[in-house]
């Protein structure tokens, strides 16, 4: 036996040995779940874990989070591994384990993705490992990779708080991961129950808007004449958008779905005030700008025609995801030991939503394998982890060997730093999305 294969042994001894503390933190987190940038009881839960095992730790990264490694102040030389887990919950009052008072739930596996975090840390750390490989592993968790709750966002952006909506993006800009050389996560899969796990992927990038339509009020009965619709702008705005969808090329994989977050003030009122959110999600990053030119346009048409004025903020959303080559084979390799070959799925499709994850891949290489042991749809009520050990214990060993693995390796590490030239640099790519930040108005309002 290797002493590779020795080390993996004695981490997933180590992980099974803290099995119950992993699972009960995924359980807690997941009966007290926060929304992004708000996750401080989530934090708190977090870095108990890590002062339990030892390790460095440096809070509140951005609002929230944590990092915790064996050594926080390694060199740029030293090879750096990041396993990341995503702390904030979404929204869905429908779901049995909402919060009545927010909604928020973790119908995503946010929890899982912590269950990983923790588990990976204990079988590194309890057992020496890290001090014996060469390099260093940190272990952060994440806030905000939902894109919602957005005004309270943006009153931090307009407050000086955070320049980014997005946690990761936010910590790229904070320099958390310029001297990182990869990433590993883990996702839930859909509908997947079983002990299956769906290893390559990709996802759409996308920008995030709000829109405003302003028109003027006057009473919708007596002298409808006297107003100006706002509402009637954004239907008109909307269905330009529709018209725009037969221009939009199959192999992109364009998706645009607004929502009314205002309609007007009441029903005897003609609409003067209308806002919009929403997404032009595309395949690559070219193509995401030039669906939301197209859509941008298509949105100021419902204005121009009503006569009504209209303002437009886009906002960087999320990059395209890339799983990592070098990476994935090795954690297969580890997949298939500990499930068998029929359970690793390898045919790479590409997903239509997205994470910001896939901002991480633009700098560094990463992955982020969707993991079974969940029934239901992510974002819906019936979504839940119905297998403990598929969901928050395998997920752990998996991301441990894989590392194991990796650090053992000179020339896999060496293969791994040659694909990170080959991506944005931290500057290029705060450049790239900064860009996206755009305001888009028309004046159309009479006097």
């Amino acid at each position: 036996m290797t002493d590779t294969q020795t080390q993996k042994e004695a981490v997933c001894t180590a992980i099974d040995d803290h099995r119950d503390d992993i699972i009960e933190l995924a359980k807690a987190v997941e009966e007290e779940p926060e929304l992004g940038y708000k996750e401080h009881a989530t934090t708190d839960k977090v870095t108990a874990a890590f002062e339990t095992m030892g390790l460095e730790i440096e809070r509140d990264l951005a609002i929230t989070g944590a990092r915790a490694s064996t050594d926080l102040e390694t060199s740029a030389d030293e090879f750096t591994i990041a396993v990341l887990g995503e702390l904030d919950a979404l929204v869905n009052w429908e779901h049995p384990k909402a919060d009545p008072e927010t909604g928020a739930c973790h119908a995503c596996g946010h929890h899982a993705q912590l269950a990983n975090l923790i588990g990976t840390a204990y079988g590194l750390s309890s057992t020496g490992i890290l001090d014996r490989l060469h390099g260093t592993v940190e272990f952060i968790a994440v806030p905000a990779e939902e894109y919602l709750d957005l005004e309270y966002r943006r009153s931090l952006v307009n407050d000086g708080k955070i320049e980014f909506l997005g946690g990761k993006q936010e910590l790229i800009k904070r320099g958390y991961f310029d001297h990182v050389d990869c990433a590993a996560m883990i996702h839930a899969d859909a509908d997947t129950p079983e002990r299956e796990i769906l290893t390559r992927s990709s996802t759409n990038g996308f920008i995030g808007k709000f829109v405003t339509y302003r028109g003027r009020s006057s009473h919708a009965g007596a002298a409808p004449e006297e107003g100006v619709n706002a509402l009637n702008a954004a239907m008109l705005g909307m269905n330009a958008v529709h018209a725009q969808r037969e221009t939009f090329a199959d192999e992109e994989n364009v998706r645009v779905h607004p929502i009314l977050t205002k309609g007007g003030e009441g029903v005897n009122v003609v609409p003067a005030d209308v806002r919009m959110e929403s997404y032009t999600r595309a395949k690559s990053i070219q193509a995401v700008n030039g669906a939301n030119d197209s859509v941008n346009r298509a949105l100021e048409s419902g204005a121009m025609a009503v006569g009504a004025d209209i303002s437009i903020e886009d906002y960087p959303g999320y990059l395209p995801f890339q799983t990592d080559k070098t990476m994935i084979e090795i954690y297969e390799t580890n997949a298939v030991d500990e499930l068998g070959s029929d359970a690793i799925d390898t045919h790479n499709p590409h997903t239509t939503g997205s994470t910001d994850m896939g901002d991480i891949t633009q700098i560094i290489p990463g992955i982020h394998p969707m993991i079974g042991g969940f029934e239901g749809t992510p974002h819906t009520p019936e979504f839940q982890a119905v297998d403990d050990e598929m969901a928050y214990i395998i997920p752990a060993k998996l991301t441990a060997c894989m590392i194991v693995d990796l650090l053992a390796n000179s020339k896999t590490k060496e293969k791994i730093r040659q694909q990170k030239e080959q991506k944005y640099s931290p500057e290029d790519y705060l450049t790239l999305i900064r860009e996206m930040r755009r305001s888009v108005t028309g004046e159309y309002l009479s006097d």
